[in-house]
């Protein structure tokens, strides 16, 4: 074929090249992959997954071995205005021009195979660090992980945030068996992190059939906060305790900055304490707690899509936005447990906006008001649109400045990507 002249044309093309989104499985990826004769041995990989909490992880780790000296390359999805968000080279987002050529470079490989959107934009990203050659590449998991597209590459750390229940059509409807599919990142004789005190019990099974070396949370390395600052212990490669004090609290949960301390004591880098000092308190990712301003109303942004990244969120609100006024903008998709995310969400605000949001995956507004209105709040309104029920959360907000108003939007990508387009 002609290639596409440019990126947004090659988007197209790969949404339109596979029947289906979301398609498991590694054998096509895989005989691409072998195709395009990829040679990644320079570079030490880092292969992060989990529920929730893996673009957070991705950016600390990136942040602090920038801060450290080496060069970074990263890979993670979903994006939220723009594709090359996904692929990052010490920290600057791949040009239109990089994407392209990684693009004609794996549709020239694949031949008669048909790839998924998201299999297609991986071997691209591959391509891209096999010609940049990083010292460290750090890859976020798109679904699940024994099957899928990232896990073609043999991690020298892996690093597992949490198990929650998301996504159970394609993983499992309990954590025991989501667990099994997250583990599969894992490799022998290589060490694993797990970010959460609480472990379904088959990702330690498959860790010990696998022969693989796993480090819990709250065990081999942990951390305890005073104040807005913590202290950190954990195992260096020798499997000697290191601790490090005083460390300052950052925008992410402190789960997911200690476990990404403990995979960098695993890796064979030097950081001097000033690298993770600066490391940690320069990482900052759109969606996840981010501070923005809108007609001079100030917003906070977050990707929050289940309960368990609902829970998390409320416990910021509570924390961080004390002494507001808190209006919330929420819209979801309708295969997430827009219920729990209700329950967990509405006690911490004042008035709850509800939106609806389009495409076929989209929730209506009246899903969410009714599951509102059945667990006893009455302070909700329901709109059609993301916009539309921005600008009705920004009339109360401009009528209520003496009491501080704050906006949190959240619920989806989708969600905050259209507010973000707004900004």
């Amino acid at each position: 074929m002609t290639s596409p002249p440019d990126l947004a044309s090659w988007l197209q093309h790969l949404e339109r090249l596979h029947p289906s989104t979301i398609e498991l499985g590694l054998d096509r990826v895989q005989q691409v992959y072998q195709r395009l004769q990829l040679d990644l041995s320079a570079s030490l990989v880092v292969t992060v997954g989990g529920t929730n909490g893996k673009g957070s992880s991705v950016t600390m780790l990136a942040s602090i071995l920038r801060a450290a000296g080496y060069s970074v390359a990263t890979y993670t999805s979903p994006h939220l205005l723009h594709y090359n968000e996904r692929v990052s080279i010490n920290g600057h987002l791949a040009t239109d021009a990089q994407l392209c050529a990684g693009f004609a470079a794996v549709e020239a490989a694949r031949g008669e195979l048909s790839l998924t959107y998201f299999e297609f934009g991986t071997l691209a990203a591959l391509w891209l660090f096999a010609q940049q050659q990083p010292q460290v590449i750090v890859l976020e998991v798109g679904l699940g992980g024994r099957l899928d597209a990232v896990n073609i590459i043999d991690a020298h750390v892996s690093l597992l945030t949490n198990v929650a229940l998301d996504h159970m059509d394609w993983l499992g409807d309990t954590r025991e068996k989501i667990g099994t599919e997250k583990a599969g990142i894992f490799r022998p004789g290589r060490p694993a992190v797990y970010g959460e005190v609480t472990m379904p019990s088959t990702v330690a099974a498959y860790a010990e059939q696998q022969q693989v070396p796993l480090l819990r949370q709250g065990q081999q390395f942990g951390w305890q906060q005073q104040g807005q600052r913590w202290t950190w212990f954990g195992e260096d490669q020798q499997g000697q305790r290191v601790e490090l004090h005083d460390l300052a609290v950052n925008d992410f949960p402190l789960d997911n900055a200690s476990a990404v301390l403990q995979v960098l004591h695993k890796l064979p880098v030097q950081l001097a304490r000033v690298a993770i000092d600066t490391g940690l308190s320069n990482a900052v990712i759109a969606g996840r707690f981010q501070r923005a301003q809108y007609q001079g109303i100030p917003l906070v942004l977050d990707v929050a899509h289940n309960p368990h990244a609902a829970r998390n969120l409320a416990h910021n609100i509570r924390t961080r936005l004390a002494g507001h006024k808190v209006l919330l903008v929420l819209g979801m998709l309708a295969d997430k447990d827009s219920r729990g995310v209700v329950e967990l969400l509405l006690p911490t605000v004042s008035h709850s906006y509800l939106a609806s949001l389009g495409g076929e995956r989209g929730a209506r507004s009246e899903v969410l008001y009714n599951h509102a209105r059945e667990l006893g709040f009455s302070a909700v309104s329901q709109y059609g649109s993301v916009a539309s029920a921005l600008a009705a959360a920004c009339a109360e907000a401009q009528a209520s400045q003496n009491q501080q108003p704050v906006l949190v939007i959240t619920g989806s990508f989708f969600t905050v990507s259209a507010v973000l387009e707004l900004v």
